[in-house]
């Protein structure tokens, strides 16, 4: 792929290391009960291991100049289907409704700048059985950070609801090619069945309210809502509204929404 004009605008920087391609693999855990969305094949390095092994594997590429490559390097296969659009604007929900299956893995490489927006569609839209995702390596720090850190945010309490997160390895910008000015890391998302959320709207909005204003603590980001209600829950966890929303943990913000009306 060196003659290949990579496209900065895209986020384009292509997988080379097969050390790093065979470890998420074995991460993975594809099985022929699984339907894999990869979103973001580039050169087909991961999908050509991930479809033999898959019962079907949807592949989501936004850019039309790799359909060559990718139909070359999966010419073996027939379980499988390249869809050449942009993700974030591809209705998911109608195009699983054309495959049986009883688990759905998600597999991709994914630009910092549309690492969010795509996870939170794909919860949203798909809540896959396990994501394993290849971010920048601040931006999986986020995503897997728990109650305490300073890096644990909004986004890290959104997908931990849903969702046990764990960083599992880092990955060298050398592994890449071109080479992106910053080292990635792999992180594993596998759904969690323990936490019930009663409506999503209203725990969406009380952790973006809770982490409105990080320096502030609960009491002030959550005054126009019912703050004895809220106290009592957080002294069940030995919190108070004098705590900030860095410092709770994803089980008591459910509580919280769970509880608010």
């Amino acid at each position: 792929m060196k003659e290949f004009d990579f496209k900065k605008s895209l986020g384009q920087n292509f997988l080379k290391d097969s050390n790093i391609i065979n470890k998420i693999i074995e991460s993975i855990d594809i099985d022929k009960d699984t339907l894999v969305i990869e979103i973001g094949p580039g050169s087909g390095v991961l999908s050509k291991k991930i479809v033999p092994l898959s019962g079907y594997s949807l592949l989501y590429e936004i850019d039309s100049r790799l359909k060559e490559v990718l139909y070359s390097e999966l010419s073996e296969n027939n379980n499988y289907k390249i869809i050449f659009n942009d993700f974030l604007l591809q209705d998911i929900k109608a195009d699983l409704q054309n495959y049986n299956y009883k688990k759905v893995y998600v597999v991709a490489n994914l630009p910092y700048y549309i690492t969010t927006p795509i996870i939170t569609k794909l919860i949203k839209e798909v809540f896959p059985d396990k994501i394993l995702v290849m971010v920048q390596d601040e931006v999986a720090s986020r995503l897997s950070a728990k109650e305490g850190s300073k890096k644990y945010g909004m986004i890290s309490v959104l997908i931990g609801s849903k969702y046990d997160v764990k960083k599992l390895f880092k990955v060298s910008r050398n592994c890449f090619i071109p080479v992106p000015y910053v080292d990635s890391a792999v992180i594993s998302l596998v759904k969690n069945k323990k936490n019930k959320i009663k409506t999503d709207s209203i725990f969406e909005k009380l952790i973006k309210d809770a982490f409105k204003y990080k320096r502030k603590n609960l009491k002030n980001n959550l005054k126009s809502y019912d703050l004895a209600k809220i106290d009592k829950i957080l002294s069940n966890y030995n919190y108070s509204l004098n705590n900030r929303a860095e410092d709770i943990p994803v089980c008591v913000y459910i509580d919280i929404a769970n509880n608010l009306f």
